[in-house]
């Protein structure tokens, strides 16, 4: 029981930093931790980090929007286009082995620290910042699409897909792409928990989601309110640090 609840507090503490800094996805971390240290099935683990995800992000993009800093014009097409491919991902992940599912979550939450950590995202300026609203309204949706099949169907990185999108192919500064990112997570969280939990079951695990969502909220609204005072590249470093040192546990226990 002890295990049960570090593991739920850990796992949501960090997804709620990497929420709040960097916009990803509460799933990167909470599903390969439920995998690796509880042995939760994947396909539930994804929706109980998806579903983690939603009070998380709407706290935090209200936040950023108290700060100024979200897009909501092109973030809602976005949206639009995410969520229209979101429910597709979610019903074709179902069909996909546990094992080997997990292991590529783990791998991948660990490679995404490493990431942060030797090249933090700061927003540089692109080709297409300079492109007209038109134009940046079809790439917007476009990307959408995309983003929107691969969080339903692996249900981690969509956030950090979206920070890429707006930073180096929209050319947004990162603060706002990072409050852009998390309203858009927020609906497409929401509507992959609601998929994978019809798809899947998660009965008797409700409290893993009960705490995870908690924990995950405290950290996301703690970490939204310093990332608006803090230089980018360090909320980026603070972000790659945590999903390094937790990849690394992860791995540990998978081997051992």
């Amino acid at each position: 029981m002890l295990q049960f609840f570090l593991v739920c507090l850990t796992a949501g503490l960090a997804a709620g930093i990497g929420t709040g800094f960097a916009g990803l996805s509460a799933a990167t971390v909470i599903a390969p931790m439920l995998i690796a240290f509880l042995g939760f099935p994947w396909y539930e683990s994804v929706g109980i980090g998806l579903a983690s995800d939603v009070l998380a992000s709407a706290l935090a993009a209200w936040i950023y929007k108290k700060h100024g800093n979200i897009d909501l014009k092109n973030g809602s097409f976005m949206l639009a286009s995410v969520l229209a491919m979101t429910v597709a991902g979610s019903y074709f992940s179902q069909y996909m082995p546990d094992m080997e599912m997990g292991y590529l979550s783990i791998f991948m939450s660990f490679l995404m620290g490493l990431r942060f950590i030797i090249r933090p995202v700061t927003g540089q300026k692109s080709f297409f910042s300079r492109s007209t609203g038109k134009r940046k309204t079809m790439i917007s949706v476009i990307c959408g699409l995309c983003i929107g099949f691969y969080c339903g169907f692996m249900g981690l990185g969509g956030g950090m897909m979206m920070l890429f999108i707006l930073t180096f192919i929209l050319g947004y500064d990162l603060k706002t792409a990072v409050g852009t990112s998390v309203f858009v997570m927020t609906f497409t969280a929401l509507t992959g928990a609601a998929s994978h939990f019809y798809f899947g079951d998660i009965s008797g695990m409700t409290a893993a989601l009960f705490l995870c969502a908690l924990f995950t909220l405290i950290g996301s609204v703690a970490t939204s309110a310093l990332s608006n005072r803090m230089k980018p590249e360090n909320t980026n470093r603070a972000t790659g640090v945590v999903l390094v040192i937790l990849g690394i546990a992860m791995i540990v226990e998978q081997v051992m």
